[in-house]
């Protein structure tokens, strides 16, 4: 009995070397290169025409203000066309929409997911007309110099590119803690993974892809949420790998409260167990190939979600202390020390500045709301959950 105990220890204390180890790698190549950006002066070889879709679920409240922040880009009018992929809007939304100039492509499903709207825009693009398809979110403002971008990106021979996602608001202690995660995604799993020579991580908007290449991949995709996890796979698994431009801002408005932040968490953290569970099997036999982009795209799945697993070491820690046994509390001190290094040398210095006592003592509250998160993650996998935008909340006080 003593030596199944042990066994099992040191299956769980590899488990969470691997990753801790797996996170502190990362952060720490990051910060020695780690972008794909082209000079923005380069001169492009060629003007690609660019087809940007934006899928958008009852998004009446921020869709005309993020067309309307899409429409100044810096790259030729001619050469880019918005597409707002309308599920489940208001007549009169609908009716503004047609007043700009883009063009609208109404959708309606019995289920609603973003796949399925993607997919459905796709299969009604003209063919041989786009040379690249760019997806960004209902509420996501691209810089002005985003399209030129990644238009230098193609030239330089990339076929999947992801931009850098940016908080475009920190207005509440929510919003705080989320930009910094999107921050430290951005660090571990985009800009740290190139500096390795891996492939970077798709984020669900602001990456482009070849037109024809994401049709036939998108009508591979099982999931209900998470379908970029699944892209990315089957991309790695073509050989496709994936560019990350550091400097190719898009803006992402952030979770403002607790309420949807559980919402939105909920649906990653099913969208990550069935990822697993689908792609187990195939993980191992890109290994077995050589194909380690792909494989190291499975190794990301098994990571414990950041917030959970620093309430576990967290936990690990004290209860070594309470019952005196110093094996325990320091080898969970180590990890979460460890732990704690990587995450505090990922995130910016800017977001460091807005970060008041109120958004610590919120914390607490952001742990205990992904702790339950764990018990509907059942419901989520057979349910789309929407994550509203343009909530109205009282704004950060600093």
């Amino acid at each position: 009995m003593e030596l199944f105990g042990l066994g099992v220890f040191f299956l769980v204390g590899s488990y969470l070397l691997f990753n801790v180890g797996y996170l502190l790698i990362s952060a720490v190549a990051a910060h020695f290169g780690g972008k794909d950006d082209e000079p923005p002066t380069k001169q492009p070889r060629q003007v690609r025409k660019i087809a940007v879709l934006i899928p958008a679920y009852k998004e009446d409240t921020v869709i005309l203000d993020s067309v309307q922040a899409n429409l100044q880009q810096n790259y030729p009018t001619a050469s880019y066309d918005l597409f707002v992929i309308a599920d489940s809007f208001k007549p009169q939304t609908l009716e503004r929409l047609a007043e700009l100039p883009i063009k609208v492509i109404v959708v309606s499903f019995e289920q609603s997911t973003v796949q399925k709207s993607i997919t459905q825009a796709l299969l009604q693009l003209p063919r041989n007309v786009y040379d690249i398809v760019l997806i960004s979110d209902a509420d996501n403002h691209m810089a002005p110099d985003y399209l030129q971008r990644i238009n230098l990106a193609f030239d330089s021979g990339w076929r999947a590119v992801q931009g850098h996602r940016v908080a475009k608001n920190t207005n509440t202690s929510v919003a705080v803690f989320d930009a910094m995660n999107e921050e430290v995604n951005n660090n571990l799993f985009r800009r740290g993974q190139r500096a390795l020579g891996l492939s970077a991580s798709l984020i669900g908007s602001g990456m482009a892809f070849e037109p024809e290449t994401m049709k036939r991949l998108m009508t591979q995709i099982q999931s209900v949420g998470g379908y970029d996890k699944e892209l990315e796979m089957l991309l790695l698994g073509e050989g496709i790998r994936i560019a990350y431009l550091n400097d190719a801002l898009i803006y992402d408005e952030k979770v403002q409260n607790l309420e949807v932040f559980e919402r939105q968490r909920t649906r990653w953290i099913a969208a990550q167990v069935h990822f697993v569970k689908l792609y187990s099997g195939v993980g191992v036999r890109h290994l077995l190939r050589g194909n380690t982009h792909a494989f190291n795209a499975f190794l990301k799945s098994l990571l414990i979600p950041r917030v959970l697993f620093l309430a576990l070491l967290s936990f690990g820690f004290l209860v070594g202390l309470v019952v005196g046994y110093r094996p325990v509390w320091e080898f969970f001190g180590v990890l979460l020390g460890t732990l704690l290094f990587s995450l505090l040398i990922s995130i910016p210095g800017y977001l460091w500045q807005k970060i008041s006592m109120k958004d610590v003592l919120t914390f607490p509250l952001l742990v205990f709301r992904m702790i339950r998160s764990l018990l509907k993650i059942k419901a989520a996998g057979k349910k789309f959950l929407h994550t509203p935008h343009g909530e109205t909340t009282v704004a950060k006080e600093n």
